[in-house]
C-alpha cells in the first residue's frame, strides 16, 4: 500500500475509533486486486450506529477536502461501503460482518494497521 492509501485508512481509522466502532480492521490488498489498495473494515451495533460511523468517516475526511467517489447502503445501516478510490470502507451492522466474513474472503491480506481496540466483541 502506497504512502497515500496508508494515511488514509488511517485516518478513517481514527473517525472510526472516536465513534466508538468495534473490530476496526486495516487490510491491505494491494498485492492481492487492482480494485484498491486498502479495505477499512468496522462494525456498529446498529443501522444508527452503522450509519454514524460513515458519517464521521465522511466528515473527517471531508475536513481535508477528501469526497467519497461512490457510497452505498447507507439507507439500510446494515452494510455502507465508501469508495475513496484507493481506500475503501466496509462498514457493517455486526451481525452482516459475521454473515459476509470479508476478513475470510481476503484472508491472505496483511494487517496494515490493527486498531488497538481490534479484539473487541
Amino acid at each position: 500500500m502506497d504512502n497515500n492509501a496508508r494515511v488514509l485508512a488511517d485516518r478513517m481509522a481514527e473517525a472510526l475509533d472516536e465513534k466508538k466502532g468495534r473490530d476496526i480492521e486495516v487490510m491491505d490488498i494491494a498485492s492481492l486486486t487492482t480494485i484498491a489498495d486498502a479495505f477499512v473494515l468496522c462494525s456498529g451495533r446498529t443501522p444508527v450506529q452503522v450509519r454514524a460511523l460513515s458519517d464521521a468517516v465522511e466528515e473527517k475526511l471531508a475536513e481535508q477536502g477528501v469526497r467519497p467517489i461512490n457510497k452505498e447502503g447507507y439507507t439500510a445501516g446494515r452494510w455502507i461501503v465508501l469508495d475513496y478510490g484507493a481506500v475503501v470502507a466496509h462498514i457493517f451492522h455486526q451481525e452482516d460482518r459475521e454473515f459476509y466474513n470479508l476478513e475470510r474472503l481476503w484472508q491472505t491480506s496483511p494487517k496494515a494497521n490493527p486498531s488497538p481496540r481490534a479484539g473487541e466483541k
